[in-house]
């Protein structure tokens, strides 16, 4: 698929800005590669070029210019607090190798328990030179603190957890929120239905109004601020 032809389909995503041609051209690369292994793997069940294009980046860079007003606006000073990222259950990229197109300074760990799906991660982020993009291959429960597991894997809480469409909602919403860092985000791209009661099953987080994704009928965006800093600081 042509750049222009990309850019066309995500405008109704990014909020009145525009992708960079480099941009362009890593997703149009992303978009070749996914279809690419899609045919011997199974990566998504969306199959058409322009669906992968609006219904999976789009609904991606939806969040990042909810996130990263002004990504490209500057070197990683622009982002004094998010600046690093936990996508879980990555499976395909989604929302996170969109999220690292869109603001490169971001630094990016994807969390897929799937092998071969952390192989597809791992060309991508090797073929769309990535720096600072990483594949994590193992379950996020294996990340998160618990009190049976106090030590977990991961060296340190994110700034930004993203979660996609998941399976067991519950376990894996309550598994996300342990790996974010105070005053950190979690942001969900979820349905509708999911979306409601946030603020009642993780009270700790402080919940934004959910947002329609456009050219959706049922799915959404919720982000949710650790407020734990806030409450250690009284």
């Amino acid at each position: 698929m042509q750049e222009r032809r990309i850019a066309e389909l995500l405008q109704p995503f990014l909020r009145g800005a525009s992708l960079p041609g480099a941009a362009l051209t890593q997703f149009a690369v992303y978009l070749e590669l996914l279809q690419r292994w899609n045919a011997r793997i199974n990566l998504t069940a969306v199959r058409s070029a322009e669906h992968i294009v609006s219904r999976h980046f789009g609904e991606s860079l939806f969040l990042a210019t909810r996130l990263f007003p002004s990504p490209h606006a500057g070197p990683a000073t622009s982002l004094p607090r998010l600046r690093q990222a936990l996508d879980l259950g990555s499976g395909a990229g989604f929302p996170g190798l969109p999220l690292k197109i869109y603001c490169p300074p971001l630094a990016l760990t994807l969390v897929e328990a799937n092998q071969k799906k952390a192989i597809f991660l791992r060309e991508a982020v090797r073929r769309l030179d990535l720096r600072g993009a990483d594949v994590y291959a193992g379950r996020a429960e294996q990340l998160a603190p618990t009190p049976a597991a106090p030590t977990a894997l991961a060296p340190a809480a994110a700034d930004l957890v993203t979660l996609r469409a998941v399976e067991r909602f519950e376990d894996s919403v309550s598994t996300a929120a342990r790996l974010v860092a105070p005053g950190g985000l979690l942001a969900l791209l979820i349905g509708e239905r999911q979306a409601s009661g946030l603020a009642l099953r993780w009270p700790r987080f402080a919940w934004s109004e959910p947002e329609r994704i456009p050219e959706s009928r049922e799915r959404v965006i919720a982000i949710g601020k650790n407020q734990e800093r806030e409450e250690s600081a009284l």
